[in-house]
């Protein structure tokens, strides 16, 4: 498995922090000071995930988000924001960049650990399972592709494994909770919140086809995949 990180702090004790505590994890990590020398080193290889601080000189990280999330060569790697801000907004914002995870500073070496190692998870192909289809909407677990009519969806390892789980659970309501256990996993620092986000970010790359309509808000309970 891909065990390497892109480290993207303009601090260098923050940088080399996090480094020497991935490192003694089995984590190989380089470094960036900048959305520009991050560029450069996604150029020559692509990381498994990328820690990405807020305030950058220049482009800000939440720009430089959207953009990886842009582009078809870094849109499948998942982003762990770093950040001193803590409201609540300031987290939506985060992730409706196109974020995994969102981390407030200061946190603690395990925190981060433990959100390394979640989100890492959640972008791993499970390699099983057949092909499922819900009127067009194709989804295939090996290969890890959605499809529409032979158009390739691009969808964010978080978005696969959601839709994945909606479709192997038609006309299932689920609250936020109940998400978070199945698609999410060790939920201890993940924010039911953040299901929201998620849940808007997949019915937009849906609706491009015309079946966001698909995945339903039940209202004070939350979310089920509708086949009808």
């Amino acid at each position: 498995m891909n065990s390497q990180v892109l480290i993207v702090d303009d601090e260098p004790a923050i940088r080399q922090m996090l480094q020497f505590t991935l490192s003694a994890e089995g984590f190989r990590c380089h470094e960036a000071g900048s959305a520009v020398e991050a560029a450069g080193a996604l150029a020559a290889q692509a990381p498994a995930l990328i820690l990405l601080d807020w305030m950058l000189p220049g482009v800000s990280g939440l720009d430089y988000a959207r953009r990886l999330k842009r582009d078809p060569r870094t849109q499948g790697i998942p982003i762990i924001m770093l950040t001193a801000r803590d409201a609540e907004a300031d987290k939506i914002r985060g992730l409706d960049s196109g974020a995994d995870d969102y981390v407030t500073k200061p946190f603690s070496t395990l925190e981060l650990l433990a959100r390394v190692r979640a989100v890492l998870r959640r972008s791993t192909p499970t390699g099983t399972g057949e092909t499922m289809e819900v009127a067009g909407l194709k989804l295939d677990p090996e290969t890890r592709r959605v499809t529409v009519r032979g158009v390739n969806l691009n969808l964010s390892p978080t978005e696969f494994r959601l839709l994945h789980f909606f479709i192997s659970h038609p006309e299932r309501v689920f609250t936020r909770n109940q998400l978070l256990d199945q698609v999410w996993g060790d939920h201890v620092y993940i924010e039911e919140r953040t299901v929201d986000v998620h849940i808007r970010r997949l019915r937009k790359v849906l609706s491009g086809h015309g079946y966001d309509c698909l995945i339903q808000t039940v209202r004070s309970v939350g979310y089920r995949l509708s086949t009808q």
